[in-house]
């Protein structure tokens, strides 16, 4: 099969390898289309390492392994590979563990599906596992504001879903470019604001300030970890709140009446595999009712060939409010 290896830069080369085998608990997935995050061309330059760094997966399931019973051969799947792992998605089959595959309906495209997983996912243990937020099926039943930091982030959008689904209001919304975006998504009439950052920190943290009005911000997701938010949020969290981000903090600490922890996704493979299992299903559901939106997809001509130029769109900043993605089909010299 063809398989992309990411170098550092990030360097994309195309190999051929061997079909893998899935394991026990292991579904062999042939790809039909393998999305992106920030994380593939991060990741080579953060630690050097040459790597399938592909984890989002929309495809047919191949094989299953021999511990493996909700699925079949033929089953359209989504699917979220262990990273760092062998045999990620950007190949002709990737590997996924059983409990975070998940069955999409014939509504659901392959491109929606490649959206979903690491994203929505990431987003999930954030409100959940980490702020402790109400679950959609026991939703908030007082306003709860909850300040999302980078809303039009694939991380930062599904929080959004999620946290409504929650009914958790008002949601205190920081986006840029995308606001648009965001405006399909919260809900004016529980209160919910979009802030736009372009108009410098301090107006940031004002505007935070005004949004939350005599309410007290006990929550917040910070789905950026970049360009001074720990800093905003860190101004208008009040006394026992909790934050979440994506990535560690650079050269900052926040005061000690703030609870801080990194969401880690990784976790739904070992201390939290059975949330993990319980919201991937979730998620399949909520797309087949439509409640649950995939972020905008666009493809990148060339299949893996595609894929240094996705990497690179994304270094430079140039996904708003969007997810890349990559048909396999469409990849030169594909048999």
């Amino acid at each position: 099969m063809k398989e992309a290896l990411v170098a550092p830069g990030p360097k994309v080369q195309i190999i051929d390898s061997p079909i893998p085998k899935p394991g026990a608990d292991e579904v062999l997935i042939k790809v039909v289309v393998s999305g992106s995050n920030p994380k593939d061309w991060k990741v080579p330059d953060w630690r050097d390492v040459t790597i399938n760094q592909g984890d989002d997966i929309g495809g047919i399931v191949q094989e299953v392994g021999s511990n493996v019973t909700e699925f079949k051969p033929g089953d359209r799947v989504a699917g979220f590979h262990e990273f760092l792992t062998p045999h990620g998605s950007f190949a002709e089959y990737a590997i996924s563990h059983q409990n975070t595959t998940f069955h999409i309906s014939q509504k659901t495209t392959f491109e929606e599906a490649a959206a979903v997983p690491l994203a929505a996912m990431t987003a999930a243990v954030g409100l959940y596992v980490k702020l402790g937020l109400p679950q959609p099926w026991t939703p908030a039943i007082e306003p709860t504001p909850l300040l999302i930091y980078g809303a039009a982030s694939s991380v930062g959008a599904y929080a959004v879903q999620l946290a409504r689904k929650s009914n958790i209001h008002p949601l205190i919304c920081v986006a840029g470019k995308s606001h648009a975006y965001v405006e399909t998504l919260i809900d004016r009439s529980k209160g919910d604001v979009i802030i736009d950052y372009r108009g410098g920190d301090d107006a940031v943290v004002e505007a935070l300030k005004k949004a939350a009005g005599d309410s007290k911000i006990l929550y917040a997701l910070d789905a950026t970890s970049e360009y001074n938010s720990y800093v905003n949020i860190s101004k208008v969290l009040t006394e026992g709140s909790k934050v979440t981000s994506v990535l560690s903090p650079q050269n900052f600490e926040y005061p000690a009446h703030v609870s801080h922890s990194i969401t880690m996704v990784g976790s739904v493979y070992t201390e939290d595999k059975d949330f993990g299992y319980v919201y991937f299903r979730y998620f399949g559901r909520g797309l087949q009712e439509g409640w649950f939106k995939a972020q905008p997809q666009v493809v990148v001509p060339g299949g893996l060939g595609g894929i240094q130029e996705g990497l690179e769109n994304l270094k430079a900043g140039k996904a708003n409010g969007i997810k890349y993605v990559f048909r396999i089909a469409d990849t030169e010299g594909l048999q």
